[in-house]
């Protein structure tokens, strides 16, 4: 059966999701064990391309068809959801209240709902019913994400068979535990009594850990010695973690590699936290969380009772960093030194609580450069044009220049 021609589109989710959506669609999100788009590949056997933001464009190609399934980008799916979509006639929409959640269209009528200054069509379709969740802010993907991790257990293992587990290992619980060719695991103890445990391709997990799940580590992901890692986290691809982490979402590239507690976050790509660096995830008088808002720029209620740190991809953190509860750090900001700064970091900051100054972009570049270059990649003439973009677009945030 030819593949399915699958559009995914950002709706104003593209912005309430910033700073981790300042260099990528929100498609290429990871939640559970995969990015947004590769899971609607999967559930609609299809390819999948991006309606992106002007200045992403480019690094992310639109590829219309005659027939194209138009999904939004921040919508988690359900098979109940899944099975809507498939029923779906050319020209016909689902919503649910008043959001486009999917359509079926064909390329002319795509073009027409895409144009920013053009005013679409209206699409006849039907309200749906069921259960449709929209990310619309950082931490949604924290909150959602031991419900991915199941969901995608199922969606990428299926009656696929694991490579067997060593017996120096210890397994409590009766979830499966899912390895991957590959896997390097020995001497450590997996907890799957609330969940189960992905082990992707070629990741490492060193002796001692205690990994509790659901949990997923995707490919060449590593684990330190002796980590602790509980419930509701995703280790992207590469990432290496050591330390005490509970819920949270790394996407790619990122290192935690040394001790020190992180939880209820989301991490970018490309970040690095220092030796001992220790995130808030609960205050102290137990109270809602307010956290920094792009849109709105100001700090606004997140509804829960534990939200950690949101860090934007290319950011740094020295060692012993102290970042207090809901911790808002921005794209390439570098942050270091004693005491507790600011819960809002801007884009491209670069200093401590005591004061800060701007990470110049030749600066960025810089350090991107040998970031990339110790995992035998380059920064892209695409993704130098997004950084020096945003440098520009987010002047105001750094109240000091």
């Amino acid at each position: 059966m030819a593949k399915r021609n699958l559009i995914l589109f950002d709706d104003e989710a593209w912005a309430g999701l910033r700073p981790l959506t300042w260099l990528r669609p929100v498609a290429e999100l990871r939640i559970g064990l995969l990015t947004m788009s590769e899971r609607w590949e999967m559930l609609l056997t299809g390819q999948a391309s991006t309606v992106a933001q002007d200045y992403l464009a480019e690094a992310y190609p639109l590829a219309l068809a005659r027939d194209n399934f138009f999904i939004n980008a921040s919508l988690l799916p359900t098979r109940e959801l899944v099975d809507h979509i498939l029923k779906l006639s050319q020209g016909e929409a689902l919503t649910q209240n008043d959001e486009l959640l999917a359509a079926r269209l064909d390329d002319k009528a795509i073009l027409r709902i895409s144009d920013p200054e053009g005013e679409g069509d209206e699409i006849p379709g039907y309200d749906y019913s069921g259960e449709a969740t929209l990310l619309r802010r950082p931490f949604d993907l924290f909150s959602h994400n031991e419900r991915m991790i199941n969901f995608d257990m199922e969606l990428v293992c299926g009656t696929r068979h694991s490579q067997s587990l060593s017996k120096t290992n210890t397994v409590i619980g009766d979830n499966p535990v899912f390895l991957e060719k590959g896997v390097s695991i020995e001497a450590c103890i997996l907890n799957t009594t609330e969940g189960p445990i992905y082990l992707g391709k070629n990741a490492k997990v060193l002796e001692g850990s205690m990994l509790r799940g659901p949990l997923a580590i995707c490919e060449h992901a590593v684990v330190k010695m002796g980590a602790k890692i509980y419930k509701g986290t995703t280790l992207g691809p590469h990432c290496k973690v050591g330390g005490e982490v509970s819920n949270v979402v790394f996407q790619a590239y990122s290192n935690k590699g040394h001790d020190g507690y992180l939880g209820n976050a989301v991490i970018g790509q490309w970040c690095n936290i220092g030796a001992d660096t220790n995130a808030s995830n609960l205050k102290n008088n137990y109270g809602n969380i307010r956290v920094w808002d792009y849109e709105t720029e100001s700090f606004e209620p997140s509804g829960l009772q534990f939200c950690g740190l949101i860090m934007g991809d290319h950011a740094k953190c020295g060692i012993n960093t102290m970042l207090n509860t809901g911790t808002v750090i921005g794209l390439a900001a570098n942050v270091f030194g004693s005491g507790f700064p600011r819960t809002f970091i801007p884009d491209f900051a670069w200093g401590s609580a005591g004061g800060m100054t701007t990470h110049k972009l030749n600066k960025v570049f810089e350090t991107a450069e040998l970031v990339k270059k110790r995992r035998d990649l380059k920064v892209s003439e695409n993704e130098k044009d997004a950084l020096e973009h945003v440098y520009v677009l987010t002047k105001d945030l750094r109240r000091w220049e």
